[in-house]
């Protein structure tokens, strides 16, 4: 890949974005010439793509000028405050903030489930990584189709506050010290109690939408399934953890295997890796910095007898698999858009 490849980052400070950094540091655009921007409180900070260290930069119209990338890895209203103009420039964009989900054209890609990118071509836009969640569950259900068809499957994705950046990460600890001090809750971002409690809703003044965010699971691994993986019921609750997908995933597969069988299916997936005992089980301190999804297996019967039904745990590091996601999707724009048509 060529060095003069420029890339520009607009929420280089904020969580996606650091990881965004390292991801983009070990990957075949290591070499690029990178512009890092975040809004006025960021900047001039440092901040580093593999062995370059930059400082940040304020946001203006000559910032995308010459960007064959724009990762847009902020907040919903910086993108779509900058993302035309960075589109008007003739950068290809790639939006981790979900502001451009369902954009006219914009296409959610996931590389890693191979006909999710069948609808990305020379004209698209935009690219919007799948949600981390989504993404998990295609890559299991696609794999296990290969073996069986899947009569039914239930999905509970349990969220991380760090989905919805530092704010509601430093809401969900101010909660837990008020709480354990007796003080009144901040409430700010979720309206509603997130400190020990799980809750498949925030509150009605609150300026996150759990539901909404189901809504995009639900939309996502649709669009990634694409009428190839097996139909799938999706609930998503919010638990008081900092960082880290984890999800319980139900099966009704249509030919019985042994627990054995179907970890040595999954197994052969480059994106999965099985807990070979109790001691390794997938969780979000298991996860933290994986690239991996991590995934335990249970028969709903007998582990050693042929079963149909199964439970599935599989934990993943929620903001390392946005991040990967992202540069895998820039990676297959490059492979449509190579270099002197991006600009």
């Amino acid at each position: 890949m060529p060095a003069n490849y420029r890339i520009a980052i607009v929420g280089a400070a904020s969580l996606r974005g650091k990881e965004l950094n390292e991801a983009l540091g070990e990957s075949p655009f290591a070499e690029a010439d990178f512009v890092l921007m975040d809004d006025q409180e960021a900047i001039g900070q440092l901040e580093s793509v593999g062995d370059e260290v930059t400082f940040i930069q304020p946001i203006t119209s000559a910032s995308f000028a010459h960007a064959d990338f724009t990762f847009f890895s902020g907040s919903a209203e910086l993108t779509r405050k900058h993302w035309e103009t960075a589109a008007h420039a003739g950068s290809a964009i790639i939006d981790l903030s979900g502001a451009l989900d369902g954009e006219k054209d914009a296409v959610v890609l996931a590389p890693w489930v191979q006909h999710s990118t069948d609808a990305l071509n020379l004209q698209t836009p935009a690219a919007v990584p799948a949600n981390p969640a989504a993404l998990m569950l295609a890559v299991l259900l696609g794999q296990i189709r290969q073996a069986s068809a899947v009569r039914a499957a239930f999905a509970t994705v349990l969220e991380p506050a760090s989905e919805y950046g530092r704010g509601a990460m430093d809401e969900l600890h101010q909660q837990t010290v008020s709480l354990l001090s007796f003080q009144s809750l901040p409430k700010a971002l979720y309206d509603t109690q997130i400190a020990f409690n799980a809750t498949p809703a925030a509150g009605p003044e609150g300026k996150i939408d759990l539901q909404a965010t189901e809504a995009r699971v639900r939309r996502h691994y649709a669009l990634l399934a694409a009428g190839k993986l097996p139909a799938l019921a999706i609930q998503l609750v919010q638990v008081p953890v900092f960082h880290g997908h984890t999800v319980s995933l139900g099966l009704d597969l249509e030919r019985a295997m042994t627990a054995e069988q179907l970890r040595q299916l999954l197994a052969a997936n480059e994106h999965i890796e099985i807990a070979t005992s109790d001691e390794d089980a997938p969780s979000n301190l298991a996860a933290a910095g994986q690239e991996q999804v991590l995934v335990r297996v249970r028969s709903a019967e007998d582990e050693t007898t042929a079963a149909n039904r199964f439970w599935l745990w599989a934990a993943a590091d929620n903001l390392k698999l946005s991040a990967i996601n992202a540069v895998a999707c820039a990676l297959e724009m490059r492979r449509l858009r190579p270099k002197g048509q991006v600009q």
